[in-house]
């Protein structure tokens, strides 16, 4: 079944998401819905506030960016009370990015390219790994979902100020997008 996506404004994006039990009521029907919003938006990523639930699951497919990233062929991933243990700072990258919970704004972002990461996957197995590259990236863009932080809040203050009437005009449910929506109310 295919979701709204909650928009910037919406408290459900700005509050720490709570780790769940691995017997979570239909998780795998969650799991798949999300899955199925994420492709009917166009996104590589959704976590779960972007869908109005504050619980750690984020859904990855990076299948799409196979023709630039061959390593992403058939990448398509669960991710289960994810948590970033550790990041590697000794290299950045910045890059441009944007986000299904804010339509029409991109905007470059610096993050560190290599990050240690605990989650389970949605066949319920634990992993505990170092992760890098642009899954590196899209892994901290979602999981930031999961402590209430966006994209927007990592860009430059001079950006920042330059887009903040556009983020006002989004609280205010004005935007454009071609994917389902929860307004604000």
């Amino acid at each position: 079944m295919i979701l709204p996506i909650y928009i910037y404004g919406q408290s459900v994006l700005r509050k720490q998401a709570e780790d769940i039990s691995l017997d979570y009521p239909d998780l795998k029907q969650l799991i798949q819905d999300m899955f199925e919003t994420m492709h009917a938006s166009d996104g590589v990523g959704l976590a779960a506030p972007q869908i109005g639930k504050s619980i750690r699951v984020v859904v990855i497919d990076l299948d799409v960016l196979k023709d630039d990233f061959p390593e992403y062929e058939n990448f398509r991933r669960a991710f289960i009370n994810p948590h970033i243990l550790e990041y590697d700072d000794t290299e950045t990258e910045t890059l441009e990015e944007g986000c299904l919970s804010v339509p029409g704004i991109h905007e470059s972002v610096t993050r560190p390219t290599r990050i240690h990461v605990k989650y389970v996957d949605e066949e319920l197995k634990e992993h505990d790994e170092w992760v890098e590259g642009y899954l590196a990236r899209v892994m901290q863009h979602e999981f930031d979902h999961l402590d209430g932080t966006m994209f927007v809040d990592r860009v430059k203050p001079l950006r920042k100020q330059l887009i903040r009437n556009k983020l006002k005009a989004m609280t205010q449910g004005k935007y454009r997008c071609a994917y389902r929506t929860k307004p604000l109310r």
